[in-house]
C-alpha cells in the first residue's frame, strides 16, 4: 500500500521516524512533514507564502509549512504518486478530547480526508521515555483490519496509545471524544524590552472523562480509537430549527 506520512512535530521528530521505521516493512512510505516543530496549527494552510521542499538524509521530504500544507503537497503537487492512505504521527503527546480541535497532527489526517483518502491520526499519550514502538505497533495491526473494514468517506480515526509496554496493552477500545475544563488562564510577563507578553497556561483538567471516553480508555490501559467526522453539521438539529428559524 502507498502511504503518505506526515505529523506536527516536525520530520526530525522520533516519532514519525519510528512509524517509518514499522510501516516500511509492509507499505510503500513517503514522509513529507514541517521542518520544524507546529503542534496548535490545527487546520492552517501557508496561503501568504510559497512551500518549499527540501529532501532529508534520510530520505524525508522537509516542508517550511504546516501539517495540512504537508499532505497538501503530497496529494496536489504533481511530485509524488496518490496515496492509498494517509497516516499522521507518532505524536509526542496525547491528543484526547478537546485536544482534536486544535492538534495538527489530526489535521493532517483530516486534509488527507478532504482529499480523498482513507486518514488516521496517532499520538502516544505520554511526554517522558517515550516508547513509540507501543504506537506503532498497534497502528499496523489497525492499519491491516482497515483492509477488511474501511472507513465511511466522511471519517478519520483518532488513535491515542498509552505511554506503556506493549504487552501491558488491555486491548483497543473504540471510544467517543471526552472534554476537558478550560484552559487555565494565559500567563502574563515581559520580554527583555519591557514589552508586555503572554504565554499560554496548561491544558485544563479532564472534566468528562467517563466510561466509553478516550480519556477513560488511556487512563485503563487500552489503545483508543475514536472514529472523527470531517461533516461538521449538526444533522439532527436542522430539523428542529426550521419551526422558529423559517417561519
Amino acid at each position: 500500500m502507498r502511504i503518505l506520512l506526515s505529523n506536527d512535530d516536525g520530520v526530525f521528530a522520533k516519532g514519525i521516524e519510528v512509524m517509518h521505521a514499522y510501516l516500511s516493512q509492509k507499505h510503500e512510505v513517503t514522509v513529507i512533514a514541517p521542518d520544524r516543530n507546529c503542534s496548535g496549527m490545527s487546520n492552517a494552510l501557508s496561503l501568504h507564502q510559497p512551500l518549499r521542499i527540501q529532501k532529508t538524509e534520510k530520505g524525508f521530504y522537509s516542508v517550511n509549512g504546516t501539517p495540512s500544507d504537508c499532505v497538501q503537497l503530497g496529494i496536489n503537487s504533481g511530485m509524488f504518486e496518490e496515496p492509498e492512505l494517509v497516516v499522521s504521527g507518532i505524536n509526542h503527546g496525547a491528543n484526547l478530547g478537546d485536544d482534536t480541535i486544535y492538534s495538527g497532527t489530526v489535521a493532517a489526517a483530516l486534509e488527507g480526508r478532504h482529499l480523498g483518502h482513507p486518514a488516521l491520526a496517532v499520538s502516544l499519550c505520554g511526554k517522558k521515555d517515550q516508547l513509540f514502538e507501543t504506537a506503532a505497533k498497534l497502528s499496523c495491526d489497525i492499519i491491516d483490519k482497515l483492509a477488511s473494514h474501511p472507513l465511511e468517506n466522511n471519517q478519520i480515526l483518532n488513535i491515542n496509545v498509552p505511554n506503556i509496554p506493549l504487552e501491558q496493552i488491555q486491548g483497543i477500545r473504540s471510544t467517543r471524544c471526552g472534554k476537558r475544563h478550560r484552559a487555565e488562564t494565559m500567563v502574563k510577563s515581559t520580554d527583555p524590552f519591557g514589552n508586555t507578553i503572554f504565554w499560554y497556561g496548561k491544558l485544563g483538567e479532564e472534566l468528562d472523562a467517563g466510561i466509553g471516553t478516550d480519556f477513560d480508555a488511556v487512563a485503563k490501559g487500552y489503545c483508543s480509537v475514536s472514529p472523527l467526522s470531517t461533516d461538521m453539521t449538526v444533522h439532527k438539529q436542522i430539523k428542529a430549527m426550521k419551526p422558529w428559524l423559517e417561519e
